[in-house]
């Protein structure tokens, strides 16, 4: 009996160890996964913290993030200085994410469409393929990695104070930011633009002068990239808690004031299952969206908060009505010009920038194309895919077109994907549109109209645009770097009508009007902003206007994009914001640098 009684004891102690082991392994696993330990998946959200202020057992927060992109991770950092912080990220973790990491992957990330991707794809009305984050790091996790500062007309446009902004820049730039390895490609482009008078050459620099220049980057000289969630590394650990897989539904508000009063919100973890979060009773706690130009304000129309007539053919309840929730939605158009070489090229993301008096950036990619696993896939700006699938009106896009399509293009010679593209960007489109619901579900995108070209100055700027692109191709710095023939302008529209990625249907003048051009291939390089105005949806401190404890911090509020290039001016907006609530907030007490 006492042999049977040690046995069993045996058993029940390797049975503990087992399952101590078993969590131990899962917990080294999300630990390597998250990185941080204040990373949890949703599902772990409880109602019951240290954080709690009140005297319930019900956990509250001062501020209530809701989207860890590229402004909600520095802003999440900065206030946790001081108060508690919920970081809620509907994606997962950018960190053991391949596609995300490293810069040869970064076509496969745009163009992996499944529920898990970091990358959600929408198209907009106008028929152009886009993205939007699903990430914590946003946007920083799928872009071009190209950094850059604003000059310093757009920050006394918008009224911020241009001291605090010198000082949160270099807090971004000493974490993330690095100088840039540049590429063949990069250089041709630099001395070519250089060359058609898009002058002085600038060197390397932050900042957003005209002329010529090499900007900074996100990715390492190993061709690692470092998102904004590595800035979440500099907040206090104690006083932050970030969800991912944590998706918000929607604002809750307390309606028995004069004005509604955010409370908290309501999020779905990863099993579906439904959470709620407070605010602290204190008047200065808040809500704070960092949800980006097309989640804010569908997040703020799902929440009751938009156009009458918007929220009620979906039976949204009224909680405050915003005619200019949604509207003013615009996005940078570009054009690009696809440069075959004789020879592979380096892979390049954006380094060197043009930046001309009239209204025009040049920039450059190169060798995405040519990779195996490229070929196959559609991935936006950089494909190089002779044949598109776009070049085939919508209404003839049946299953037989495109599994005929697909086989044309696997057909296709590897050598035509040598090579890389010229872009040009219009630096402040005229032409705005505007963002509908299609349903009540967070999970789908919205309607975005972006209104490409529809004034006649936008439309201009881009055929002065694309001139010059051509000139620089044409130049003898860049035919002597390509070895091949100078093309003719036609034969080069040719080459990118055919190569372009988009949904609206082509001309058979695309290569004799560069205006027609400009229409059938535009495309986008994602710096889409608006839809919450500041003076129209928010004050200048982005306090949504007629609600208190709600504000936005994101680049929804902007009425243009800032510098070449924005994600640099979203990271300093949320270190800035953050650094601004505090000193209003605490003053001297609040001891950020």
């Amino acid at each position: 009996m006492a042999a049977f009684v040690g046995a069993m004891k045996l058993f029940l102690c390797l049975v503990l160890w087992l399952l101590n082991t078993l969590s131990s392994l899962q917990g080294a696993k999300d630990f390597y996964e998250f990185r941080y330990p204040f990373i949890k998946r949703a599902s772990s959200f409880s109602s019951s913290s240290s954080f709690s202020s009140s005297n319930s057992d019900e956990v509250t927060y001062d501020y209530i993030i809701v989207g860890g992109g590229t402004a909600g991770c520095p802003l999440a950092a900065t206030l946790s200085q001081n108060f508690s912080v919920l970081l809620l990220e509907r994606g997962g973790v950018p960190f053991s994410n391949a596609n995300v990491s490293f810069l040869r992957n970064f076509h496969i990330a745009l163009a992996d469409i499944s529920p898990s991707s970091a990358s959600q794809p929408f198209i907009s009305t106008d028929g152009v393929i886009n993205a939007r984050a699903r990430v914590l790091g946003g946007g920083t996790c799928i872009n071009a990695g190209f950094y850059t500062r604003a000059n310093s007309d757009f920050i006394r446009r918008v009224g911020w104070d241009a001291r605090l902004v010198n000082e949160s820049y270099p807090w971004v730039e000493k974490q993330i930011v690095h100088h840039p390895k540049l590429a063949q490609w990069q250089d041709a482009v630099k001395d070519s633009l250089l060359d058609v008078g898009v002058s002085p050459y600038n060197g390397f620099t932050y900042d957003h002068i005209y002329g010529t220049k090499v900007g900074g980057t996100i990715f390492d000289r190993f061709g690692r990239r470092h998102t904004a969630a590595e800035l979440l590394a500099s907040a206090n650990p104690k006083m932050l808690s970030v969800l991912v897989y944590a998706t918000v539904q929607k604002v809750l508000f307390d309606k028995t004031g004069k004005r509604p009063r955010a409370m908290g919100v309501i999020f779905k973890d990863e099993n579906g299952n439904q959470h709620q979060a407070f605010l602290t009773n204190n008047r200065r706690s808040e809500v704070i969206l960092s949800c980006g130009a097309i989640g804010t304000p569908q997040m703020l129309m799902l929440s009751g908060i938009g156009p009458k007539a918007e929220l009620e053919k979906l039976n949204i309840s009224m909680v405050l009505q915003n005619e200019f929730v949604g509207k003013g939605m615009a996005d940078n158009p570009m054009n690009s010009v696809f440069v075959p070489t004789n020879k592979p090229v380096e892979q390049s993301l954006i380094q060197t920038v043009g930046i001309t008096k009239m209204g025009v950036y040049i920039e450059a990619s190169s060798g995405f194309g040519q990779s195996q696993d490229s070929i196959h896939c559609h991935h936006g700006i950089l494909s190089a895919e002779i044949g598109q699938l776009s070049t085939i009106p919508p209404k003839q896009r049946t299953p037989e077109a495109i599994q005929a399509f697909i086989k044309r293009k696997r057909d296709i010679p590897h050598e035509a994907f040598k090579g890389g593209f010229i872009l040009e960007k219009i630096a402040w489109p005229i032409s705005t549109g505007h963002l509908n619901l299609v349903n009540t579900n967070i999970d789908d995108n919205p309607s975005v109209t972006f209104n490409y070209f529809g004034h006649p100055r936008d439309l201009q700027r881009c055929v002065d645009g694309i001139r010059m692109a051509a000139k620089v191709i044409r130049s003898d710095r860049f035919t002597n770097f390509t070895k091949c023939d100078k093309p003719t302008v036609e034969k080069l529209l040719n080459m990118s009508v055919e190569a372009n990625v988009n949904l609206i249907p082509k001309h058979t003048n695309d290569t004799k009007s560069l205006e027609q051009f400009c229409k059938d291939t535009v495309i986008t390089i994602w710096h889409y902003h608006g839809g919450c105005h500041v003076g129209k949806v928010v004050n200048p401190d982005h306090k949504v206007l007629g609600t208190h404890r709600l504000r936005i911090v994101d680049g929804s509020t902007f009425r243009e994009s800032p510098g070449t290039n924005p994600q640099g001016t979203v990271l300093m907006m949320g270190r800035y914001m953050g650094v601004k609530i505090l000193r209003r907030r605490l003053g001297k007490a609040a001891r950020v640098y």
